[in-house]
Parts: C-alpha cells; sequence; structure tokens
C-alpha cells in the first residue's frame, strides 16, 4: 500500500513525545513503525504532558496540540472533545481513541462525518482507586462505548478479551503491548541520584492501584540488615495524586530513593542493574513495566492478576495481591535465592522477547486499520 494512503488521527493519549504512561508508551511506539506500512498520524496532545524538546518528525507523525482543563475530573474528557471537534473537520481515515473516557466519544466521528473508529481499551479504568462514585459511573458507561461505538475494539490482554465476551457477548481484536530489545546501561546516572549497590526497583505512576504502598510496608518490616543490602529505587510521581505520593514518602525508609518520573537512559540503567523488579498492583491492562523488567532479564516479584500472570507466563514470582503478609513472604524468599533469580530472570527474558514486540504491535494494528479501510 503506498505511503501516505491512511491517515490516523490518535486521540485519548496524554502527550507525545511522551514523558510517561503506558499509554503514552503505546502511542509513541506505534508512531515510530506505522510510517512503514505506508499510514500517517495526527497525535493529539496535551501540552503539559510531552516533551517538546523530544522528536517529531517520524514516519509523517504530526503533532496536534490542543489545551485541557488540567484537573482530575476534566482533563481528558476536555481534550478529547476538543480533539474530536477538530478532526471532524480534518481529514482522517481512521480515528483511534485510546481508553475508557475518550470512547464516549468514539461515535461522533463515524456518525457526522463517516469516519472509520477504533478503540483501544488499556484496562478497565472505573476501577481504579482514584475515582469517585461519578467518576467511576461515568467510566463504566464509558467500557460500554468502547465496545457499542466503535467499528473496531482492541484490547491489550486475553484476560480483556475474556471481559468483554463475557460482559457484552462482543468479540473483540487482541493486540497486547510489545517491547523493544534492552540497552543494557552500566550504573552511571542512577549512582548521581544516590543509588550505589543493589537495589529492588519499582515503576510506575504513584497511584493506588499501583500497590507502591504494600510494596513500602513489606520492605520497611524487611530486617534492617537486608534493608542496608537492598535500597529500594522508586521511578514515577503522582498525576492528580498528589496526597497519596506525599504519603508514600512520609511511610518509606531510609533506604528509599524517589526518582521522579524517568526515561531514556537513566530508566535503561535501572533496569539494567536492579536485583529485583517489584510489580505489587491490584489494577492492570498489560503492564509494559512488567515486560520491560523481564526484557532485561531482571527476576520479577508481581502480584497475581490475570493480567500479570498472563504477561510473566512462568517466569515470574507471584504473591497474593494486596496482602503485604504474602509480598513480605516472597520478597524476603526470592531475595535470599540468587539462584532462582538469576533462572526466573533469563527465562523471563526468552518469554518476553519470543511473545511480545512492537513489531508485531504495529503490524497488527496496521491490519486493523487496512480492513476498515478497504
Amino acid at each position: 500500500m503506498p505511503r501516505g494512503s491512511i491517515r490516523v488521527a490518535m486521540i485519548g493519549q496524554k502527550g507525545y513525545p511522551p514523558i510517561h504512561g503506558g499509554i503514552e508508551k503505546h502511542v509513541a511506539e506505534l508512531a515510530a513503525r506505522l510510517g512503514e506500512y505506508g499510514i500517517t498520524l495526527d497525535i493529539y496532545s496535551r501540552p503539559h504532558y510531552s516533551d517538546q524538546s523530544g522528536p517529531t518528525d517520524l514516519n509523517g507523525v504530526r503533532i496536534r496540540r490542543l489545551p485541557s482543563v488540567p484537573t482530575k475530573h476534566f482533563d481528558a474528557i476536555t481534550h478529547t472533545a476538543l480533539a474530536t471537534a477538530d478532526v471532524l473537520m480534518r481529514r482522517a481515515d481512521v480515528v483511534h481513541y485510546h481508553a475508557l473516557g475518550p470512547a464516549l466519544l468514539a461515535g461522533l466521528p463515524r456518525w457526522l462525518a463517516r469516519k472509520k473508529t477504533v478503540v483501544t481499551v488499556h484496562g478497565l479504568d472505573w476501577q481504579r482507586e482514584k475515582w469517585g462514585a461519578v467518576a467511576t459511573k461515568v467510566l463504566r458507561l464509558g467500557e460500554a462505548a468502547s465496545v457499542r461505538l466503535p467499528h473496531r475494539t482492541v484490547v491489550v490482554s486475553r484476560a480483556l478479551r475474556a471481559h468483554y465476551l463475557r460482559q457484552y457477548g462482543q468479540e473483540t481484536v487482541y493486540i497486547p503491548n510489545g517491547i523493544s530489545p534492552p540497552v543494557y546501561r552500566s550504573p552511571r546516572l542512577i549512582r548521581e541520584h544516590g543509588i550505589d549497590g543493589e537495589y529492588l526497583l519499582f515503576v510506575g505512576r504513584l497511584v493506588p492501584e499501583k500497590g507502591c504502598h504494600l510494596l513500602l510496608e513489606a520492605y520497611s518490616q524487611l530486617p534492617a540488615v537486608v534493608r542496608e543490602r537492598y535500597g529500594l529505587a522508586i521511578a514515577g510521581d503522582a498525576g492528580f495524586t498528589a496526597g497519596y505520593a506525599e504519603q508514600l514518602r512520609r511511610m518509606a525508609p531510609a533506604e528509599t530513593r524517589f526518582l521522579g518520573y524517568v526515561h531514556g537512559e537513566i530508566l535503561d540503567e535501572l533496569y539494567s542493574n536492579a536485583a529485583l523488579v517489584v510489580l505489587p498492583s491490584t489494577l492492570e491492562g498489560l503492564s509494559i513495566t512488567l515486560l520491560e523488567g523481564m526484557s532485561y532479564g531482571r527476576c520479577c516479584l508481581v502480584s497475581d492478576i490475570p493480567p500479570n500472570l498472563e504477561a510473566a507466563g512462568a517466569w515470574a514470582q507471584t504473591f497474593r495481591s494486596g496482602e503485604v503478609a504474602d509480598l513480605l513472604g516472597q520478597l524476603t524468599w526470592i531475595l535470599d535465592q540468587p539462584d532462582a533469580r538469576q533462572r526466573l530472570g533469563e527465562g523471563a527474558r526468552r518469554h518476553v522477547l519470543e511473545n511480545y514486540s512492537w513489531d508485531q504491535v504495529a503490524d497488527q494494528t496496521a491490519a486493523v486499520y487496512r480492513g476498515l479501510v478497504t
């Protein structure tokens, strides 16, 4: 198919080039690859969420920066509404929405402008603890909209596909997240942040469903001699959950280092040199953090929620989700088992490199677009 023959508008991600976030990473990885399929992109971005110094001229990618009302409840929907109004007046063969909230508007390009629409569901956002009753109800409507309004619904995990089939009797297109080949780096930048020696690593937004408070509670109960040997690095920060993030900092033992959002070389260093990657989340779609940690050959200790078990296969140590006592027990055991950590890490690397690839994600996503347009 000739280059530029399909134009796709991406709506729902916070920013591009991304600073942080799984959806933002997903969109950025597609942007780096879809040009090879003759697909050009308009990516709608919120200025306060994007790295405006980053590369923007990839394979026919155009960035459309529109404002939003930057509050917890109105940030996403106001930006989505402006982007949707804008795309109605532009050429777009496919309008691709990401996440449940933006899915509420996925019918408008279809009905008003006869454009093909796609929604990718990255997780059941209404389950997030930060939402009150009204926001939860709206996001549940977004879940129903995500399967009823667009021409195609894409899900990032088999667990989500099973949920939609069970809840709505509706088949969805399964396209998981992916990984890029790992870039191993010696510890240099992380030492400037006070990380020297062995450490445990948490990567993710500081929101309750990521479970950082569970990790800190378990870590603080480790014997002092263990904490002296294994520090704890926390890479991530709050969105609209500043109170929760501050609570984490108050409860953290002295051996903890909060790094804020990191990406690029410093994130490569963190993955390359971690003794253990811990993912204590109670809610996921399909964790890119888990896939990345495994791709670096790191042993991962993860909660036993279905998306984590799906992604890890047999190659991660697990604990019962939400249970600090079990997390502490598994943490104590795995830190005392270097051979088991090495075995799980090596198996994890093989597993994800064989089964998760951004190149495959781009190929399958391009097939969805071609199927709709042709």
